[in-house]
């Protein structure tokens, strides 16, 4: 057994939950996120904090949105952003003013009039956001889609991968198991070329930009038990198996909504990816 003991602890900053926790590429600050506010903290000071955004109306009756993922760009220290749960990403230099209420960049896509519906702001709101490693690009990840933007181009994303599309027509029952609130994250691989979320039934996708393939993969330990070499229970499996994993990830009725890919991680230098499913801890290895 492993144990980790905190070496410093930073605290009484923050109201509510906190949903991000960034480093500054100074090496000296970090920032923390959450629902209304983001802090920046020296991390050499654990008592004292710097109010760097607050959304916070005056009257929270008002409050129309929440922050919901916040990150420092990875080469220039003076700037970071955030998304929010209208499906926005802002990001802001710190150079500008000490309280970054207004963004230096608004990266949006418009919504299609006609595909308005009650679930139109649940499903836009972005649940995580990363940038690339040499900053030039931002990925994000709504309930339906990973969006790939240029952070010179912010009218709409250079690419938009389908993840669930195929869910659409199960919103409803979504909204009544709050299923359709599920966050789940998303990465580049180290060198930028692909691509990584997760999904349910334990599915995850690796989305290559170039070629655009699209893998879908299962984190699954059963799956792990029958590559046992010369097993016959795997030959059998193999037999018997009529559809192909993105079938099966298509069938909307097969698919168990209690089994969900949230997190996962790229090795920032290797082809190894890290899940996290449940109470387990994957690890894929390209060989």
């Amino acid at each position: 057994m492993i144990a980790a003991i905190p070496r410093k602890i930073y605290q009484n900053a923050h109201a509510y939950h906190i949903n991000s926790i960034s480093v500054n590429s100074d090496g000296e600050t970090y920032l923390s996120a959450d629902d209304l506010r983001i802090n920046l903290w020296n991390l050499n000071i654990s008592d004292q904090s710097f109010n760097i955004v607050d959304i916070k109306p005056v009257n929270m009756e008002e409050l129309t949105e929440v922050i919901t993922a916040a990150e420092f760009h990875p080469a220039h220290c003076n700037m970071f952003m955030y998304s929010s749960s209208k499906g926005t990403i802002k990001v802001n230099d710190m150079r500008m003013n000490a309280l970054c209420d207004q963004h230096a960049k608004l990266f949006e896509e418009e919504d299609d009039p006609q595909n308005k519906s009650f679930f139109s702001e649940i499903i836009s709101s972005i649940s995580d956001l990363k940038f690339s490693r040499d900053g030039r690009y931002v990925l994000s990840r709504d309930y339906l889609t990973l969006k790939i933007w240029d952070l010179n181009m912010e009218k709409q994303p250079v690419q938009t991968i389908a993840i669930h599309d195929h869910l659409r027509s199960k919103l409803c029952d979504l909204y009544e198991n709050d299923c359709i609130f599920d966050k789940f994250e998303c990465t580049f691989s180290g060198n930028g070329s692909h691509v990584l979320t997760g999904s349910y039934n334990n599915y995850f996708h690796i989305f290559d930009r170039t070629s655009k393939n699209d893998v879908i993969l299962q984190a699954d330990k059963s799956a792990f038990k029958a590559k046992r070499v010369g097993s016959t229970k795997n030959k059998q499996i193999g037999a018997n198996r009529k559809t192909t994993r993105r079938e099966d990830f298509m069938n909307v009725d097969s698919l168990d909504f209690s089994k969900k890919i949230l997190h996962a991680s790229w090795h920032p230098r290797e082809n190894t990816i890290a899940l996290a499913a449940t109470n387990n801890l994957f690890l894929f290895q390209q060989t």
